[in-house]
């Protein structure tokens, strides 16, 4: 699945960008070969590039692509398809797929929460740990409430810039 034919792409160029957004991805967490595939599905004009395509362009294994696949479906960054006719898979980014990894972000928080409130309660919540752990679970429940007030505003803001998508 190349790259539409007529777009006219520097490759050294795309590279480029792959590599220093993947740097930066790497930066606030990201293992290092995942940010390189997710950076390079998020600059192909598709959004969607087959393992030998991936492999080709990173310079990197197959079995590297599986890990860093498999690693970014875990976090609903990217999906899987098969290949029409083909037993092949093709990854795909999407275009809410930041979306989509707040929002896997959010269940994870719940089950923090759950956790910090038995900890409040096993430790007691005037000891000094259980003060703590329950400051702590004030503040997920704060950043809860805003990510989802937030992510109501997105929805309205995306579809006013870009239209139902």
């Amino acid at each position: 699945m190349a790259e539409p034919r007529g777009t006219a792409r520097d490759p050294e160029a795309v590279s480029r960008f792959v590599e220093h957004f993947a740097a930066q991805l790497v930066e606030a967490g990201l293992p290092r070969m995942p940010a390189r595939v997710f950076a390079a599905l998020l600059a192909s004009d598709t959004g969607l590039l087959t393992s030998a395509e991936l492999g080709g362009q990173l310079k990197i294994s197959p079995a590297a692509v599986s890990g860093a696949v498999r690693y970014l479906a875990q976090q609903h960054m990217v999906s899987r398809e098969r290949e029409p006719g083909s037993r092949r898979e093709r990854y795909r980014v999407h275009g809410d797929q930041w979306y989509e990894a707040l929002t896997n972000r959010e269940a994870v928080i719940r089950r923090w929460e759950d956790a910090l409130r038995e900890g409040v309660t096993s430790l007691g919540e005037q000891t000094p740990a259980g003060r703590r752990l329950a400051e702590t679970l004030a503040f997920l429940e704060f950043v809860e409430k805003e990510v989802e007030a937030m992510m109501e505003r997105w929805r309205a803001h995306r579809e006013e810039r870009f239209g139902r998508g």
